[in-house]
C-alpha cells in the first residue's frame, strides 16, 4: 500500500525526495495551509519501501497508508 504525505502537515523539508528510490515524490503547486512548500506521493509509482517515513523530520507528515483525503495532488493538465 502506498504511503501518503499529509498536505497540510508537510513543511517542504524534502528529505523524502532525495531518499525515494523510485522518484515518486513531487512538489505540489503553491503553498499549503501552513504557508510552506509541500510534496505529494504518486500512489501508482510508490513501492511502499517506507524510506520517506524514515527520513522525514516532521512528525505526522507521512503516513504508512494510502489516504487520498489527506493528500492533495495536482490535477492533470493544471
Amino acid at each position: 500500500m502506498p504511503h501518503t504525505i499529509v498536505t497540510d502537515v508537510c513543511e517542504g523539508v524534502a528529505d523524502c525526495v532525495a531518499a525515494c528510490p523510485v522518484a515518486c515524490i513531487h512538489p505540489g503547486p503553491g503553498k499549503n495551509a501552513l504557508g510552506t512548500d509541500w510534496y505529494w506521493i504518486d500512489f501508482q509509482t510508490c513501492i511502499d519501501c517506507a524510506i520517506c517515513l524514515q527520513v522525514c523530520p516532521v512528525t505526522g507528515a507521512i503516513l504508512p497508508e494510502e489516504r487520498r483525503d489527506l493528500q492533495k495532488t495536482p490535477q492533470p493538465g493544471g
